[in-house]
């Protein structure tokens, strides 16, 4: 789905922005913070995880964390968001309007956190660290400006 000059787009004040970046940012992080305790309890013997479930259900957490932070993204810079799901497509899609470097951390995240991690369960370690450092990036991209 391309911005076009049909589609509205929102005008925000300075204050909306900030207000709209401290709320969202803190809500992303308090999903990364559940999905963090969430996957302590999925156990860890050498390096990968022992119960699936409880990896799918940590993966799946952070991912919508995510997800908050791109939404908040898109509208910060004027994208009037929808509550309809959107697709992955529909993000990189997007999102490559502003920032082309971001498209990579969000097909890593798209694929660690929601294909491999909440679909998959995977064991790994290693890798579902990598899908929540990647999406901890993402996050700080919402982060608001310290005073």
């Amino acid at each position: 789905m391309l911005i076009t000059h049909n589609q509205k787009i929102q005008i925000m004040s300075t204050e909306e922005q900030v207000a709209i970046r401290e709320k969202n940012y803190g809500e992303a992080l308090r999903y990364m913070d559940n999905a963090k305790e969430t996957l302590k309890k999925a156990g860890k013997e050498d390096n990968y995880y022992s119960d699936k479930k409880y990896v799918r259900t940590a993966c799946g957490t952070a991912y919508h964390g995510v997800l908050i932070a791109l939404d908040t993204y898109l509208l910060l810079r004027g994208v009037k968001i929808t509550r309809k799901r959107k697709s992955i497509e529909y993000y990189l899609e997007t999102i490559s309007k502003w920032d082309k470097k971001m498209l990579n951390e969000i097909n890593s995240v798209y694929e660690i956190l929601h294909l491999w991690g909440y679909y998959d369960g995977i064991h790994d370690a290693t890798v579902v660290k990598r899908g929540f450092d990647v999406a901890y990036n993402l996050i700080d991209r919402i982060k608001p400006e310290e005073n």
